[in-house]
């Protein structure tokens, strides 16, 4: 009778694993769309801003994760929940967990801050190529910090993504705003370079919390420490406003905005929309899957952000732009390919060191 309870048992479980992997892959897909609609829609609203006469940085950086109260209702209702069915309520944020997104936090109001400076400078068609170097410094950080192995098809990739980089550094002409000169668009070429690379490291940070947490990763954590994140990224972002004096400039800049006043803070609200819509995806890809996932969704971005700079801002796409998105997508591909490879080895090598239970 007791062992055929435990076949049953053992029936069971790969049942509730593969319930739970139908789970985990329908909310990656749910992350990958909120990543997608807001990072293409946040960065042509952040480059609409600019183009019309806005110019408060720190206010741009600040709707990245303007919208974290948000997270409050899924945390409420999981909490509300959990003490209608009687368990035991316990928040699962960590003092540790709470420390490293205090952090990442700050560290996102800064990479955002830099992100702000190339997109006020540099079209749509270039600043989207430099951000997806992030995929490069993401798999350089996460081989320090959570020991991701590196390939001759990852370093393929981080040499190529770099090869594109320098095409366009040493080709700085195109589609420069009238007015603009060498030396900010330099500023904005060299702040997005460094914006990429801190990128890379918080998502390999990020995960590296995951990692370190000491409990189960679950909904109610995810959502718990993108609020913390989002919400010291915000703090940062608001104290560097008031020195700045950006909340007396808020309503002057309407007035003088090209499209009108209305349209201002549409705009500004629609930003704050999309860029936390981006930073759900962002995070909740990573803690369901890895860093490394959402650098390659991020770098499959590139050529359809290319696409829309050029149907709706005053935008080209040259030779040198399509040479480093070539070599931006051939990173991609080598890269994707090693990991694909990687996993079918790894696999394989699992299935033949498997010992069935009544051969033991």
């Amino acid at each position: 009778m007791d062992m055929e309870i435990e076949q049953e048992g053992n029936y069971n479980k790969p049942k509730k694993l593969k319930n739970f992997m139908s789970i985990k892959t329908l909310l990656i897909l749910i992350y990958c769309i909120f990543l997608s609609v807001g990072q293409i829609s946040g960065v042509l609203l952040v480059r609409i801003y600019y183009l019309q006469g806005g110019k408060r940085k720190w206010l741009q950086s600040s709707l990245l994760t303007a919208g974290f109260p948000i997270f409050i209702l899924p945390i409420y209702i999981s909490y509300v929940k959990k003490k209608t069915n009687n368990n035991n309520i316990r928040f699962f944020v960590t003092p540790k967990l709470a420390i490293f997104s205090a952090i990442l936090g700050i560290l996102f109001g800064i990479c955002s801050y830099l992100y702000t400076i190339g997109a006020s400078y540099l079209p749509v068609s270039i600043s989207s190529l430099l951000s997806s170097t992030s995929l490069a410094f993401t798999a350089i950080f996460a081989y320090f910090m959570v020991k991701h192995k590196f390939t001759h098809y990852s370093v393929n990739a981080v040499v190529l993504m770099m090869l594109g980089s320098i095409i366009l550094g040493l080709h700085m002409n195109g589609d420069r705003p009238i007015g603009e000169s060498n030396g900010q668009y330099t500023l904005g070429f060299v702040m997005t370079i460094i914006g990429a690379a801190l990128h890379g490291f918080i998502n390999a940070g990020v995960e590296y919390s995951h990692v370190k947490a000491g409990v189960v990763v679950t909904f109610d954590l995810v959502m718990q420490i993108q609020f913390l994140i989002s919400m010291f990224s915000s703090l940062f972002c608001i104290v560097a406003m008031i020195i700045n004096r950006d909340f007396q400039a808020i309503t002057r800049e309407a007035e003088e905005f090209g499209l009108g006043q209305r349209k201002y803070y549409m705009i500004l609200a629609l930003t704050a929309i999309s860029l936390q819509s981006m930073m759900i995806g962002c995070l909740g890809m990573i803690y369901c899957s890895s860093a490394l996932l959402f650098g390659i969704v991020n770098a499959l971005l590139v050529p359809i952000q290319q696409i829309f700079s050029v149907i709706f801002l005053p935008e080209s796409f040259n030779s040198d732009k399509w040479m480093a998105l070539a070599m931006c997508l051939w990173g991609f591909a080598s890269y994707f390919y090693g990991e694909y490879k990687d996993s079918m080895t790894n696999k394989v090598t699992k299935n033949k060191h498997a010992t069935l239970p009544d051969q033991v």
